[in-house]
């Protein structure tokens, strides 16, 4: 046994004398609050079939899923999956963590193609999204990326703790509702 000191069984940053925010391949659920996300790129184009990630550019099809014979050509279509960046808070520090689909669905309410077809007629909802999103209280599960390349902690899970939270694209689709009506009385 190491002389490392513990606290429940765990060791213990002699440093700072606090544990590691998240345990190696162990996920740690945390209260925070969103300070800020990223606007600029919440989302990325993949394979409808197989995921693999694809360019931005739509003419570009999946090269392990495009079949081409002469009787039966076919191609793989693409969709968008989420790819959020966001800087929390808990009690004790603000860091950065990237939340994939599955997470960000939640805080979001709607699937990434979706979000992406409402921008594109409402071209500054990234950012109304982020500044609506701001200041909510989450309860947040992290994890170790699973990719040794990987800069930031990951979000697993997300649970809203205000029994008032909307999701962002319900909170758009009533400002940019607001305004519509508010622009066509004038």
């Amino acid at each position: 046994m190491s002389n490392q000191p513990m606290i429940s069984g765990e060791p213990v940053n002699q440093q700072t004398r606090k544990r590691p925010l998240v345990e190696i391949d162990k996920p740690t659920t945390v209260m925070c609050t969103v300070v800020a996300i990223d606007h600029t790129n919440l989302c990325y184009r993949v394979c409808s079939v197989c995921e693999k990630t694809l360019p931005e550019n739509p003419e570009i099809a999946c090269k392990y899923c495009t079949f081409s014979n002469s009787f039966n050509p076919t191609t793989s279509s693409s969709k968008r999956l989420f790819r959020i960046l966001m800087s929390i808070a808990t009690d004790t520090k603000v860091f950065v963590v990237i939340m994939f689909d599955r997470a960000a669905r939640v805080l979001f309410g709607c699937s990434a193609d979706e979000f992406f077809d409402f921008a594109k007629t409402h071209p500054y909802s990234a950012m109304a999204a982020g500044g609506a999103l701001e200041g909510e209280m989450l309860a947040v599960t992290l994890s170790k990326p699973k990719n040794g390349n990987a800069q930031h902690i990951r979000v697993v899970s997300v649970v809203p703790l205000s029994s008032s939270f909307q999701p962002a694209i319900a909170t758009l689709r009533e400002v940019y509702r607001a305004r519509g009506a508010s622009s066509q009385t004038r």
